[in-house]
């Protein structure tokens, strides 16, 4: 492909992006030297003027005959001078200074005077008339700074709604543009998604080699959809693909599309596809895609949605006109496929979708490798270690553990990052950050040291239960007075009837704890209560765990959302007497455990005081020391 050669080491642009500046450089530089020209012109076109002197001198001047060639306006008159120096001209006053050796041209304002005319043809002296009239010059430029001012600001106001194009380009493609492999991102960056990443070793092998396929007929799917949830690397993975592949990678987010005009979303999909076939063979890569590509209404309101519809028919039509075989392909992200317009998503269109999921222990250990090879390690750091308590982190996260850590160790002042640091860096984000200059009067520091052991001794008691591995009374982040933080030995992906139970009833443990010692309830279980709440929802009407009412799903929800806690609205389609069985059930879940907690509690009070005292004292409790107070040595 001959057409396909461009320099390497091009750096990072936009499309269409140099000739449109430099255009629109030479339209600025263009006006700027017209002005000048007219300016220079208009001020060398003026009449020279001369010193001016007062009335009564100028008569003096004429009675002398030491003026000539003289003007004389109805304002008033300028002439020469003959043969004189500047102590004639102007006795008894200071030379101005930068003047010639002698004064040569005066100017004086015109003095109603019926004799003066009689008096300069008796004394010989040369005069003519004049009138002050207005030079072109200067109405050229009155008329231009009436045109050409309003156009400047108009093209300001337009190049500030829209800072990155100009008024002639607001229909252009904001695509930023990755000239071969100066993605400057390949496989090697991407770790943790090793399945997503075999799925599109194809597109690379297209790209690389496209007579292989089409030599037998074959095409590669003209769009790759990467869905997951944020975090997990979709936009990393389609430059890698880009990069390993060594093509132009055309970058855009979905918003990008929109503007305040009507048809520039629409018309900007037609630019990517035009720039695109233009540096085939290429990757276009759509970000955030759900921003466009949302499902169309029925009956969409006049004015509503009208020009983001437009802009997706727009994109439908340009993907079912171009032909893969000229080595474009489109590839695009989004963590909410479940509203994408079905259009988008049918054979011919986004028919692949390579799903970016959370990593696994062994992905987190291969992320965290790849974040930390540039950072200086403690013999003490286990990667391994640090994966198997990140449960559930994406790459965004483990990203954000090892930049934490590191900046910890230069606060402070440590050559290497210890696993300590990585050890705050985790509770860092799971728990917020450590507050302990809030100052806790002691009765509630003792209600927070026996409701936090509480929650160890029953995780610690139950089957089915993650390992304890810190509990802690220092305050964190916006309202927590403490935690317990349990760390699973392995990555779940199911729960048993059991499991959940055990789970809920170290949600309800700190509640019972509290109670027990104070007979009295705190404001401190709100959180656990609230999940605790949830558990037995989903026991009961998600999981049809519930013997009363049977193996029955009475929540209609979407099953594919990656976006935690976005709201999904609940169809019930059951009635009011299933409704209060419901009820009946959940309730009774939460009392049955809290009353199996609290009984657990009664018969290990001993080790509760040991605990919550020991907890009061130290803080903070983790390690040997934890686990041989929960294990009854102590």
């Amino acid at each position: 492909m001959a057409n396909n050669k461009r320099k390497p080491g091009k750096k990072e642009t936009k499309l269409g992006e140099t000739g449109p500046k430099f255009k629109f450089s030479l339209i600025y530089i263009g006006i700027a030297l017209l002005l000048y020209i007219i300016i220079s012109t208009f001020l060398i076109s003026q009449p020279q003027k001369g010193e001016e002197i007062p009335y009564s001198r100028f008569k003096e001047l004429v009675a002398r005959k030491k003026v000539d060639n003289l003007v004389i306006t109805p304002a008033n008159i300028r002439g020469e001078l003959k043969g004189m120096s500047w102590e004639e001209l102007l006795p008894g006053k200071k030379i101005p200074s930068g003047k010639p050796a002698k004064p040569e041209r005066f100017e004086t304002i015109r003095v109603e005077d019926t004799g003066l005319v009689n008096q300069l043809e008796s004394l010989g002296i040369e005069y003519s008339g004049g009138i002050e009239k207005k030079s072109a010059w200067g109405e050229v430029i009155f008329w231009s700074a009436i045109f050409i001012v309003p156009l400047l600001i108009w093209i300001f106001v337009l190049r500030k709604i829209s800072p990155a194009r100009d008024m002639m380009q607001i229909g252009k493609s904001k695509a930023k543009v990755y000239v071969e492999s100066k993605t400057g991102t390949t496989f090697v960056d991407v770790a943790g998604c090793d399945e997503a990443k075999e799925e599109l070793e194809e597109v690379i092998d297209f790209l690389k080699e496209p007579q292989r396929f089409t030599s037998i007929g074959g095409h590669i799917p003209k769009g790759i959809l990467l869905v997951g949830p944020p975090g997990t690397g979709k936009t990393l993975l389609a430059r890698a693909v880009a990069g390993e592949a060594g093509v132009a990678f055309l970058s855009m987010s979905g918003s990008d599309f929109i503007e305040m005009f009507v048809g520039v979303g629409a018309a900007r999909v037609r630019d990517l596809f035009q720039q695109a076939e233009k540096l085939a063979p290429c990757i276009i890569f759509i970000d955030e895609i759900d921003a466009l590509g949302k499902a169309r209404a029925a009956a969409p309101i006049p004015g509503g949605h009208e020009e983001r519809e437009h802009t997706l028919q727009q994109l439908l039509v340009e993907m079912d006109g171009f032909d893969t075989k000229k080595g474009v392909i489109i590839l695009a992200a989004t963590n909410r496929p479940e509203i994408l317009d079905p259009a988008l998503l049918r054979p011919g269109r986004f028919d692949r979708h390579v799903v970016v999921d959370r990593p696994d222990i062994k992905g987190r250990e291969a992320i965290l490798k790849v974040h930390t090879k540039s950072m200086k390690l403690e013999p003490d750091v286990e990667l391994s270690v640090i994966a198997a308590r990140t449960p559930g982190f994406v790459g965004a996260d483990l990203a954000n553990i090892a930049n934490e850590a590191a900046l910890l160790a230069a606060r402070r002042r440590k050559r290497g990052v210890s696993m300590a640091e990585f050890e705050e860096a985790i509770d860092r984000i799971i728990a917020g950050l450590e507050k302990r200059s809030r100052v806790i009067n002691p009765k509630e520091k003792k209600i927070v040291a026996y409701h936090e052991s509480g929650h160890a001794i029953a995780a610690a008691s139950l089957p089915g239960t993650d390992k304890v591995h810190r509990v802690s009374i220092i305050p964190r982040g916006v309202s927590a007075l403490g935690y317990t933080l349990q760390l699973p030995t392995e990555d779940r992906y199911l729960m048993t009837y059991s499991e959940l139970m055990s789970k809920l009833a170290v949600l309800l443990g700190g509640r019972a704890a509290e109670y027990l010692v104070f007979k009295e309830l705190s404001t401190g279980a709100a959180n656990d209560l609230e999940r605790a709440t949830d558990i037995a929802e989903k026991i009961v009407k998600e999981y049809g765990m519930s013997e009363k009412l049977g193996p029955l799903v009475f929540d209609v929800t979407s099953r594919q959302q990656f976006l935690a806690g976005l709201y999904q609205p609940s169809f019930r389609k059951y009635s009011e007497r299933t409704a209060q069985i419901i009820d009946e059930e959940i309730q009774k879940l939460i009392k049955d455990t809290y009353e199996r907690v609290y009984r657990l509690l009664e018969e290990k009070r001993d080790m509760l005081e040991r605990l919550a005292k020991t907890l009061s004292d130290k803080e903070v409790i983790e390690g040997e020391e934890l686990e041989s107070i929960l294990s009854g040595k102590v």
